[in-house]
């Protein structure tokens, strides 16, 4: 799972890892993504990570501005 690796890259503590882990799998949901072998997987965990290190804590919140900047307009 893409996540994962980017998780081993970046030092985060446990309740930050799984607060990631939440807004990842909740994102892969809203995109329908079934398939973790689709490149979407992989700008999905980048996004995600990106958002969580700018101090937002909330799962929802990351998911949902993950979300936002990823739509497909």
């Amino acid at each position: 799972m893409a996540i994962y690796l980017h998780l081993q890259t970046h030092a985060m503590g446990p309740k930050e890892v799984s607060r990631i882990i939440e807004a990842y799998e909740r994102t892969l949901r809203v995109f329908c993504v079934k398939d973790r072998d689709d490149p979407l997987t992989e700008m999905i965990a980048k996004k995600i990570i990106k958002i969580a290190q700018t101090g937002i804590k909330d799962p929802a919140q990351i998911s949902a501005l993950a979300i936002k900047e990823l739509e497909i307009r």
